[in-house]
């Protein structure tokens, strides 16, 4: 059958475009890639490699039972999803998320595209919008889209293309890391998937630390932007430590420095402050800097980073930066299957689409190859439902976010369909407060996992090989 059907054309090899290919190829349809790099490089990536993790090694919370980001995770291994079975193979400790070793991550999910008989991958770069006689065609090419597909995006679509700034953080090499003064211990000692309690290394700040560290980070020099970026927000998610920072003297301690749930085992208390470590690769060599995204200047990093307890004499794998990035206003532009309303043949999925994370961004790609193995094959499927995580997502970017005041979203429990709390347990006890908002979670993540494998049984032609 797959001789008969034309090949999907994927621009771009990121979460979303890897995703969205593997959905294709499992329901049989041929896929033709284009991905730019390495022949044509961006600011932010540092290989060739496809689904490559440009910023931080987590995909955040593995809890489905009560954590949107973990349904949307369970969501993804219910649908066979390459990305997320990359991730649960290459996971590395990181407490109650799911981190993983970069690396040997997008190895995985190179390799296995690449065996793929049906799949072919194009090195360079697509300068225009895709034409007519492509056929069907995906742009997922993320938030560092190119300046040429951007303008050809603007040129057609008459819209200004929406941008916001984003920041990576700092690795240390864990051998420069003084473990007389730091210690391994999981907020709260939870050990999450592959942990044990001690996934995480804590450099404790005394106050007097803190304040010294908070003058230093105030007044190192940073990025200045252009007259053109001045007015670019940021995406709350992903702040510069910095920026943070501006909002008072104790925010960090409330955010990324937040010392809940760790004891220092040299004095038995709880220090001020803690700047936590997580491991960045399976061989434990390398550590990032949790919630450190940052737009200090390279020199002033190395300086004021030194001055966290247990940092004195940090190596950096990589320091620090910020970058731009583009999406379109997708609520305008696209209809319900993710089809750009003025050239159908194009759908776009991923960061570019205005869904924030690694996630999201391979959710939404997968997604889309399904519903383009849909079409390839002769009809139509309707979306997962609102009540799903994937459900929700395809919603919020395609018509019930606000268009006027789009900006990029992380999947949530706001945007899945609601449910009233419980307001009575299995025994009758009356449910009340906080534990009543963690049982409508539930109720939630619960529905949405029995609504999604709904979906996914209506659908099996779209994947033969499950």
């Amino acid at each position: 059958m797959s001789e008969q059907i034309k090949p999907v054309h994927i621009i771009g090899g990121g979460m979303a475009g890897s995703e969205a290919a593997w959905s294709l190829l499992r329901a049989g349809v041929p896929v033709i890639m284009h991905e730019m790099r390495p022949e044509t490089g961006t600011f932010a990536h540092k290989t060739g490699g496809l689904a490559e993790l440009v910023c931080s090694n987590s995909f955040r919370s593995d809890d489905h039972e009560a954590n949107a980001v973990g349904v949307l995770h369970q969501e993804m291994r219910l649908g066979g999803g390459l990305v997320i079975e990359a991730a649960d193979k290459h996971q590395v400790p990181a407490g109650s998320a799911l981190a993983v070793d970069r690396d040997h991550f997008s190895q995985m999910v190179e390799n296995r595209l690449m065996s793929h008989p049906l799949f072919t991958l194009d090195r360079g770069e697509v300068t225009g919008l895709p034409p007519a006689d492509w056929g069907q065609c995906l742009i997922a090419t993320g938030p560092l889209t190119s300046p040429a597909i951007a303008q050809a995006i603007r040129a057609e679509t008459g819209e200004d293309a929406l941008a916001f700034f984003d920041a990576i953080a700092p690795i240390v090499h864990t051998h420069s890391i003084n473990r007389d003064i730091v210690w391994a211990q999981s907020r709260y000692d939870k050990p999450g998937p592959g942990g044990t309690g001690k996934d995480y290394l804590n450099c404790p700040m005394s106050e007097d630390q803190y304040n010294a560290f908070y003058d230093a980070l105030m007044d190192g020099e940073k990025t200045e932007f252009k007259d053109w970026e001045k007015d670019t927000p940021y995406f709350e998610a992903c702040l510069p430590i910095e920026v943070m920072a501006e909002r008072g003297r104790d925010t960090l301690r409330f955010g990324p420095m937040k010392p809940v749930g760790l004891t220092d085992p040299r004095t038995g208390e709880s220090p001020h402050a803690v700047v936590q470590l997580r491991q960045d690769n399976a061989s434990g060599t390398l550590f990032n800097l949790v919630g450190f995204q940052t737009k200090l200047k390279h020199g002033a990093q190395t300086d004021i980073f030194r001055l966290i307890p247990g940092l004195e004499d940090a190596e950096f794998a990589r320091l620090g930066g910020i970058h731009r990035n583009t999406f379109i206003n997708s609520p305008t532009l696209l209809d319900d299957q993710m089809r750009l309303k003025s050239m159908p043949h194009i759908r776009f999925a991923g960061q570019v689409t205005g869904v924030e994370g690694y996630v999201e961004s391979a959710a939404m790609g997968g997604l889309a190859g399904r519903l383009m193995a849909a079409e390839a094959k002769g009809g139509l499927v309707a979306p997962p439902p609102p009540t799903t995580a994937h459900g929700a997502l395809v919603s919020h970017i395609t018509g019930a976010a606000d268009a006027k005041h789009f900006q990029p979203m992380n999947v949530n429990f706001g945007l899945i369909t609601p449910m009233e709390a419980p307001r009575k347990d299995a025994e009758g006890n009356r449910i009340r407060g906080k534990a009543r908002g963690l049982a409508k979670k539930k109720l939630m993540a619960a529905k949405a996992l029995e609504d999604y494998q709904v979906w996914l049984a209506d659908n099996k032609q779209l994947d033969p090989a499950a």
